[in-house]
């Protein structure tokens, strides 16, 4: 059996031309406007969406969706390989089209969706000219838990009338519609097929903003929302009735390795500022680099990221090729979001009080990396998956080499 880690030539060629373009287009003109003095957010305004234009007139444009609907038809592994070079770039994922939650909202409608709502709702996605959010999570349950779900949805005539109390719904300031789980069939058997996923219209009467959470990086578009009475017509149930929890791992399974992906890039870009630093920081007789605790940052870091990339290329190959996928995007998703939160942490204690300023990103990388362990399922609900899907490897065939990514060896 010949296993090779090299790309294709045309992963490869994916992974080179988008690089291209976002470092020698996208960041170069990123940091003239920095450069600017008086800049203001008109200027910023118009630059993003000249670059977004550029895009994709260029053939940057939805790199994760196929070519028959505008996209770049790239398979999952030529994605890994682009989404990390648009996280090392200043808004790069949504200059391409392929940020989150709109990215994963695609996939979803893609999948899911009937004519009348790809026309209305997939197309504008796709052609840059509205945003969406997913809303799902309520303050009253267990966001891991999505069979909690407190939100319902009760048939009147020819609507569906919802009412609910979600947040964290990302991105919903600024959102034209929002993909909603409900409960239809609270008495169903089955607890998974208790919730049904709903497009609704962010202007519909009832639908209500009540704050923007702030986190610990503070506001970024996460608010708490209110359904009252919200009416939505049948044609706006997405998927099968009792098929909202289905829906969400069609979503979510996916979604989770692009987070992995796009952190690799940040994991890559803080050590190489590491790296960069501990070479010319001279303290107590040497630079930073020659002193050995500096060095076990560095070789527990480069050895954290093989991994990482390693459990991403592996899951990707079996989504590509449609084999189960459950137990590698799990383990991928816990271990390269530590990693994340390591690396950027070693990153910054080598630049000491310059990292934890703002003059460098690393003080918003690490604000932001604390958010991957809980995301998309948190470390303890991929834990115990793991250890589920381990147990029923061995209680099968007496060996637990599927639950461990079921290699030849």
């Amino acid at each position: 059996m010949t296993i090779d880690f090299t790309f294709s030539q045309e992963v490869e060629d994916a992974r080179q031309m988008m690089r291209n373009f976002l470092h020698n287009t996208v960041k170069k003109e990123f940091d003239a406007l920095s450069a600017r003095e008086g800049a203001t957010r008109d200027d910023w305004s118009k630059l993003i969406k000249g670059l977004r234009v550029r895009a994709k007139e260029e053939g940057y444009w939805l790199p994760h969706m196929p070519q028959d609907v505008g996209g770049m038809g790239l398979g999952v592994t030529a994605l890994a390989a682009v989404s990390a070079e648009a996280a090392k770039v200043p808004m790069g994922p949504y200059i391409i089209n392929a940020q989150a939650p709109d990215e994963g909202n695609m996939h979803t409608l893609h999948h899911f969706a009937t004519e009348y709502q790809r026309e209305h709702y997939l197309q504008p996605l796709l052609d840059g000219t509205k945003r969406s959010c997913f809303s799902m999570t309520e303050p009253e349950v267990a966001g891991s838990d999505p069979t909690l779900i407190q939100t319902t949805a009760v048939e009147d005539g020819d609507d569906w009338v919802i009412n609910g109390h979600k947040w964290f719904t990302s991105g919903a300031q600024g959102a034209d519609f929002a993909i909603v789980i409900a409960r239809t069939d609270p008495d169903a058997s089955v607890p998974q097929a208790r919730n049904s996923a709903f497009i609704v219209d962010t202007e519909s009467e009832g639908f209500e903003f009540l704050r923007d959470v702030e986190t610990r990086g503070g506001r970024h578009n996460h608010p708490e929302v209110r359904y009252t009475n919200v009416r939505v017509p049948k044609t706006h149930l997405l998927g099968e009735r009792g098929g909202g929890h289905k829906l969400g791992q069609v979503r979510l399974g996916p979604a989770r390795l692009a987070h992995c992906m796009r952190w690799i890039g940040q994991i890559e870009m803080a050590l190489e500022m590491l790296i960069d630093r501990a070479q010319k920081r001279y303290a107590h007789g040497s630079l930073l680099s020659e002193k050995q605790s500096i060095q076990w940052m560095m070789s527990d870091s480069a050895m954290e990221l093989y991994q990482a990339k390693l459990m991403v290329l592996h899951a990707a190959y079996k989504i590509e090729n449609k084999m189960e996928f459950r137990q590698e995007v799990s383990m991928a998703k816990h271990h390269v979001a530590n990693t994340l939160w390591r690396v950027v942490d070693r990153a910054m204690q080598v630049h000491g009080a310059l990292g934890y300023s703002t003059d460098t990103p690393l003080a918003g990388m690490m604000q932001q990396a604390r958010w991957a362990r809980i995301a998309d399922g948190s470390d303890e609900v991929h834990q115990m998956r793991i250890a589920d899907l381990l147990m029923r490897a061995f209680n099968e065939d007496g060996s637990v080499n599927q639950g461990v990514g079921g290699l030849p060896l």
